[in-house]
């Protein structure tokens, strides 16, 4: 096998590695119990994992009491992922939130009888190099490709992920939990600084189908 093919075959091989665990949603610990969640498709057709439990009674919740995002493990800022980052995405997810359960229950300021209490947390904020595309596989561009990864002029994708806990507003049951992950806007290199804006598409899609699920729940 010559050196060339050799190398080649090394970039693939440690591509396609980074590019499959990138794709894989790790467990923060945020949520009571994992073992219940199973795969789903959501309201707008992406995959999700998530439970409901089976005693959730249609109409039993008329409010909603929304706790402020956060971070879960805290997360410390750094040169690429500021605290202007951080504080950013959880306001407008915050936010993006209320927009979405606003139009489907009444938002209150605290838990209490006939209260869903949901309770988000982001449990990762990355950048990860893109995997291959299909025509990077040619054996004479596939180097170009490792090289290019190597001194970090490779476009990054940007990742978040979620987990929520809902919970009886009464009782502090947890009724229903859901873990997601999206890939936001992409960055041009390993230099560029995330930002709220790249992932703001992404925390949107996840606002919006929380509160259609809901609102098919209410039926």
């Amino acid at each position: 096998m010559t050196r060339t093919r050799s190398l080649s075959l090394a970039v693939a091989a440690t591509l396609t590695l980074s590019a499959c665990s990138s794709k894989k949603v790790e467990h923060s610990g945020f949520l009571h119990d994992y073992s219940v969640l199973a795969e789903r498709q959501s309201p707008s057709g992406k995959p999700v994992l998530a439970w409901v439990s089976p005693a959730l009674a249609r109409g039993r919740y008329t409010q909603v009491y929304l706790a402020p995002s956060q971070f879960y493990p805290s997360a410390e800022p750094t040169p690429r992922i500021p605290l202007s980052t951080l504080s950013g995405v959880t306001d407008y997810y915050d936010a993006a939130l209320r927009l979405e359960l606003g139009k489907v229950m009444l938002l209150v300021n605290q838990p209490g009888p006939n209260t869903l209490v949901v309770r988000p947390a982001i449990t990762q904020m990355a950048t990860s190099t893109q995997g291959l595309r299909f025509y990077e596989w040619l054996p004479v561009t596939l180097v170009a490709a490792g090289v290019s990864t190597a001194t970090g002029i490779r476009d990054q994708d940007s990742e978040v992920a979620t987990e929520v806990s809902f919970e009886d507003g009464s009782t502090g049951e947890v009724i229903a939990e859901v873990v997601r992950k999206g890939t936001g806007v992409p960055l041009e290199n390993d230099k560029q600084v995330l930002t709220a804006d790249d992932v703001k598409v992404v925390l949107d899609g996840w606002a919006s189908d929380l509160g259609k699920s809901y609102a098919t729940l209410r039926r």
